[in-house]
């Protein structure tokens, strides 16, 4: 009989006593308990965070019957029960510092009452109910204080888009966090977990010893699902997949150690009669990313091969946020690989999977040329048309239709649009859109094409420029000097005489004024 889904349930108490699946990550919730005191997670939505959290709070709550069967049973002390207090800032908006104080004397006093205490706010603030419950907890208890904090940074990235506001509400929640740091001879454990990193000077004032554990392979596949999870405990919801397919489409997420999938996405995948869609990302649109990159004249392409350091990863503050930092945080890039130069180490950073490929890249059409779902649907329809049959006239007449549409609103007070970035930023994410496989400057011992994009056993070598004018010296006049430029130093040289069905060189002029083709002319290569 196949296990029940547990979809949506993140209560560890529920799962295991409603016999729904449940992956074991209790090896790493006793190696936590082993190793420190402070640590904290970040990872993206819908990953687990909240099951994983709800897991310690049974585990040191003392509930041993729930842990038959799992790794730590057998070696675990049940005579010690902890007091656990959990602030959970996941659910609603706050939108000021008034609420946000209002919702967290509400977490205090749930607290204080499931643990058979109670907040004294006559003479009290925050900081000072906080600590009491905190020694409080400890004494009625004879053990000391567990605190389970879930989504610690809600509240700020749901006003992340208003920089005073969530500055406003980051000093409320530091307000908060920072009570820990004088407590600390009454606390048995602190695990903070999030979507983004604030930087420990602006959210957790002297909260030094708090140990991060994003990247740290030990704890890589701490949530989300690994290769052998699927092919064991969803084995029989899974058999006769295409392994190679949902991997495509949902593995790939990297955090220093074994790739994993995105829990939410397996789980709807099996529910929906295996059906590839974009699950995860449907739960949450990135609203902020789409204004920020757009803002910030980010190249999209550059998307599918940045390389950061630790400092970039690391955490940002609202007044100095990296659009890279957010697209790592918040599960839109994930880690390639590492290297080490000038005595620091670097991360190369990729996209994970199909799924936010193309999800990613809707949203981003959206965001750069200003069009609703319709419009971009008959675009993305016309262009896929045309590229899957090899029809150039077809193609530059649907990039022509795709740039005339663009809103004129896009253009007010952007720089972005006169230059070439522009323009292959949108075409990487149409391409993109489209399940095509796109190389972004993709290289050969000549030099490198702006894209080069493979879609239906075609493969098109494509060079962009604005205004033609002097713009490439292999030009003869009244040729196209982008497309000069690709036969003068072979770009498409690596793939000629591979199997596909047509091999194109693609030059296009952008004209400045236009905003919009000035020229576009291609060579099919034998």
């Amino acid at each position: 009989m196949l296990k029940k889904l547990p979809i949506g349930i993140q209560t560890f108490r529920k799962i295991i006593e409603g016999g729904y699946a449940y992956i074991d990550k209790t090896a790493h919730a006793q190696a936590l308990a082993d190793s420190g005191t402070y640590f904290f997670l970040s990872r993206p939505r819908r990953f687990g965070k909240s099951l994983f959290l709800d897991t310690l709070k049974e585990l040191f709550e003392g509930s041993e019957a729930l842990f038959r069967g799992l790794h730590v049973h057998d070696q675990w002390d049940w005579s010690r029960r902890h007091p656990v207090i959990r602030l959970d800032f996941a659910g609603g908006v706050l939108n000021s510092r008034a609420a946000l104080d209002l919702r967290i004397r509400r977490l205090l006093d749930e607290n204080a009452e499931r643990l058979g205490l109670a907040c004294d706010w006559a003479d009290n603030d925050i900081p000072g109910c906080f600590g009491d419950l905190i020694r409080a907890a400890e004494t009625k208890a004879g053990e000391r204080v567990v605190i389970l904090v879930d989504e610690y940074d809600k509240p700020i990235l749901d006003n992340i888009t208003e920089p005073e506001r969530a500055a406003e509400l980051r000093e409320g929640l530091k307000n908060l966090y920072s009570t820990m740091k004088g407590q600390d001879a009454h606390i048995r454990m602190v695990f903070m977990t999030g979507v983004t990193k604030f930087s420990k000077v602006s959210l957790f004032s002297g909260l030094n010893q708090l140990e991060d554990l994003t990247l740290d392979a030990r704890f890589a596949t701490v949530c989300g699902y690994t290769q052998q999870d699927l092919e064991t405990d969803f084995g029989a919801h899974l058999e006769g997949v295409d392994w190679n397919w949902l991997k495509q489409w949902y593995n790939g997420y990297r955090f220093l150690g074994e790739p994993v999938y995105n829990p939410f996405d397996i789980l709807l995948f099996i529910r929906k009669d295996r059906e590839f869609r974009n699950y995860w990302f449907e739960t949450g649109n990135p609203r902020f990313l789409v204004e920020l990159l757009p803002r910030r004249a980010t190249f999209l392409p550059d998307l599918e091969g940045i390389e950061a350091s630790e400092e970039i990863l690391d955490s940002f503050d609202i007044e100095r946020i990296d659009p890279i930092t957010l697209l790592f945080q918040t599960g839109y890039l994930t880690i390639d690989s590492t290297r080490w130069h000038r005595s620091r180490i670097r991360y190369r950073l990729r996209l994970p999977n199909q799924e936010v490929r193309m999800a990613l890249a809707d949203h981003l059409i959206d965001g750069y040329i200003g069009t609703l779902p319709a419009g971009r649907d008959a675009l993305q329809d016309g262009l896929y048309d045309v590229m899957s049959q090899g029809d150039l006239p077809g193609l530059i007449a649907a990039i022509e239709r795709l740039f005339a549409g663009v809103t004129w609103r896009n253009f007010i007070h952007a720089d972005l649009p006169e230059t070439e970035g522009y323009y292959a930023s949108v075409l990487y994410a149409f391409f993109a859109s489209l399940n095509a496989e796109v190389i972004p400057e993709d290289t050969s011992n000549r030099g490198q094409v702006d894209l080069t994009v493979k879609l239906a056993g075609y493969v098109y070598c494509i060079e962009i420029k604005v205004d033609a004018a002097g713009s490439a010296s292999e030009a003869e006049p009244g040729e196209n000097p982008a497309l000069a430029q690709i036969k003068a130093r072979g770009y498409s040289a690596q793939y000629r005489g591979l199997p596909n069905k047509g091999l194109i060189e693609l030059g296009l002029i952008f004209d400045r004024g236009k905003r919009n083709l000035a020229r576009a002319d291609w060579a099919t290569v034998g």
